[in-house]
């Protein structure tokens, strides 16, 4: 607006006239003031949906700023004007739109009226009573409904289950998306226990008049065709994509899919799930060709993505139990040309060093690899040193939530005292041994777990043979048979707010004369990070007569644990507090609990857990610091 045209409209203004643009102002009507009166999950449901409600709220949103004359700088960029004439209708509208947003609730019966005085529109809604579903009728046809007719257990099982999962039961309220999320839920059911092709043949829900005051009643009709039942056919079936270095009979054996067995989607994923167990793939999914034609010998589409046929991991770490570290292993997951995998692993610390090798075949139908391997370690402490060396030859299984472990060992282990850096008082002690290891794991997160639980348990026996380096010539080795129990459970719980709780329970126990001594890996020693803290690593064990520490024939630990979030900001920062208690030794009177509690900070990164624990050893009267992280690259 030019300058000249304020001058001539404050003429106006003393004339008694109206200039132009105020009489413009004038014109535009000023947006309602809406009130709701309704239940208040009915209320929010106007609020949000309702037309007259959302103008009012565009209105109150582009009238934000100062109002100016247009050109102005401050005015609205887009401002859609609403004249009285939209405004009447919209409130006019605002009852019959209302009873039909409420009629997606369950509220057919939905009385509305409107009210306006000046600016302020008042919208009553009385809901009435909520339809209820008065009965449902559920049945299937398809393949699935000529087995029940038939009589086929596993048919009518099915229908049964079908049946009972159906959420909208008599009695329940009545909602558009209720009703929408249960045919979608039952449709999925039936594809995912094989019937891939699974659609209705007619769905209804017959809304009948109700009687003043009483709900309206709802009856439901739904009729699913199931199609045909998808049924595994031969191997050849099985369409792989994506190999290059391994067999494709070696692939299909894995799936575990007998001819003419239900295609259910629990198959294809557990058949997803040990291909990917297999540690050769990187990527494997599974899926079914949906040609209703082939669904008696229905085809089975496997695509791959193979994991690097050979590869190097380079790894530095530090621990408060044997130092600082440095790990290099190589894997070649076709060793010598066979259906084979081969993994070599070297360690470098301060307080030990070891080579952990192994050759195992590529799992068969059964998740079953057999395996011949071998290892090195020397372990030193402050008082002690042991060389180990020992070979096993056995078979590994692995199945979802347990893996099994079977094999018969060598070893032969060589233990010192040390004094002043040297070693003295040597022991060299032999035993072939048959073991079995069973670990069960029920946890939601296998890396950074918050709820379940993991149980190891380990049961072995065998013979030893043991010299002493400083005995009398006369003395003869003593040689007999031994047997070892291990146990150790750990849970975890959320206790809400945030809080989390884990706690451990670990028990050991060598069976043999007392004159038999086994090696030093078949006994048990405690202390240390993943053990009692605030103590050495290992120091929680029986004394020989020259003061050094040596394993014991029973262990007993236990730990609990509180943790929790430092701030919301940081939520895979958390701070806990924990007291341990255990201890290794020859007899069950000397098994009495050494004590460690204080506090820790750990970080949940994405490859595991950092911990930085503080810890007071009471026997000891003194303060000591945990720590444990390690890096791959």
């Amino acid at each position: 607006m030019s300058r000249h045209a304020i001058w001539a409209g404050l003429l106006l203004v003393l004339a008694g006239a109206t200039p132009a643009w105020a009489q413009d102002a004038e014109a535009t009507p000023r947006a309602p003031v809406l009130s709701i009166t309704a239940p208040d999950d009915l209320r929010g449901l106007l609020q949000r949906h309702l037309d007259l409600a959302r103008a009012i709220a565009d209105q109150n949103a582009a009238a934000a700023p100062a109002q100016a004359p247009a050109g102005s700088a401050s005015a609205p960029l887009s401002t859609i004007e609403i004249t009285e004439v939209e405004w009447s209708r919209l409130i006019a509208a605002a009852p019959a739109q209302a009873r039909s947003l409420v009629q997606a609730e369950g509220y057919f019966a939905a009385k509305a009226h409107v009210e306006r005085d000046g600016a302020e529109v008042r919208l009553t809604l009385e809901p009435g009573p909520a339809a209820r579903v008065r009965s449902v009728v559920l049945d299937s046809q398809g393949e699935l409904g000529e087995a029940v007719e038939r009589g086929d257990p596993a048919a009518s099982a099915l229908l049964r289950s079908l049946q009972a999962a159906w959420p909208l039961g008599p009695g329940a309220h009545f909602r558009n998306g209720d009703w929408s999320a249960a045919k979608n839920a039952l449709i999925a059911r039936l594809r995912a226990e094989g019937y891939a092709s699974a659609t209705w043949s007619g769905t209804a829900a017959e809304i009948g008049e109700a009687e003043a005051g009483a709900a309206p009643q709802v009856r439901i009709f739904v009729v699913a065709d199931s199609g045909p039942l998808y049924r595994a056919g031969p191997p050849e079936q099985i369409a792989v994509s994506g190999l290059v270095h391994h067999g494709v009979d070696r692939v299909r054996a894995l799936a575990g899919l007998a001819e003419g067995a239900p295609l259910s989607e629990t198959r294809l994923l557990d058949y997803q799930e040990r291909l990917l167990r297999t540690g050769l793939f990187d990527q494997a999914a599974v899926s079914l060709d949906p040609d209703a034609a082939l669904a008696g010998q229905a085809r089975v589409l496997v695509q791959l993505k193979e994991a690097a046929l050979q590869g190097a991991t380079l790894g530095v770490g530090y621990s408060a139990n044997t130092g600082p570290r440095a790990t290099a292993e190589y894997v070649h997951r076709r060793a010598f040309g066979f259906a084979a995998t081969a993994r070599n692993k070297v360690e470098y610390g301060r307080d030990r060093q070891a080579w952990d090798g192994e050759i195992s075949t590529h799992p068969n139908a059964a998740m079953q690899r057999f395996l011949l391997g071998g290892t090195y370690e020397l372990l030193k402490t402050d008082t002690d040193q042991v060389i180990s060396q020992r070979a096993r030859i056995g078979r590994s299984e692995d199945l979802p939530g347990l893996e099994r472990l079977a094999y018969t060992e060598f070893e032969r282990a060589n233990e010192c005292e040390l004094v002043n850096e040297h070693t003295a008082n040597c022991v060299t002690l032999r035993a072939v041994s048959l073991n079995l290891h069973h670990t069960w794991r029920r946890l939601d997160n296998a890396v950074l777990p918050t709820r379940g639980y993991a149980l190891n348990l380990q049961v072995g026996g065998g013979q030893a043979t043991g010299t002493a380096d400083w005995k009398a010539p006369e003395d003869r080795p003593r040689t007999g048979p031994f047997g070892r129990l291990y146990g150790r459970a750990t849970g975890y719980l959320p206790l809400g707010q945030d809080w989390h709780a884990e706690g451990r329970l670990e028990l050991g126990g060598v069976l043999t004369r007392a004159s038999i001594l086994v090696p030093d890996s078949q006994r048990f020693r405690a202390g240390g990070d993943d053990s009692v803290r605030g103590y050495p690593y290992r120091t929680l064990a029986p004394l020989t007569d020259k003061g050094a520490v040596t394993g014991g024939r029973l262990l007993f630990t236990a730990s609990a644990e509180v943790a929790h979030p430092v701030s919301r900001n940081m939520p895979s920062v958390w701070w806990a507090s924990f007291i341990d208690a255990g201890r290794a030794a020859d007899s069950v009177q000397d098994l009495k609990p050494a004590l460690g509690y204080g506090v820790g900070v750990r970080w949940r990164s994405p490859v595991g857990p950092l911990k930085l624990d503080w810890a007071w050893g009471q026997e000891l009267k003194a303060s000591r610091i945990h720590l444990s992280v390690g890096i791959a690259f």
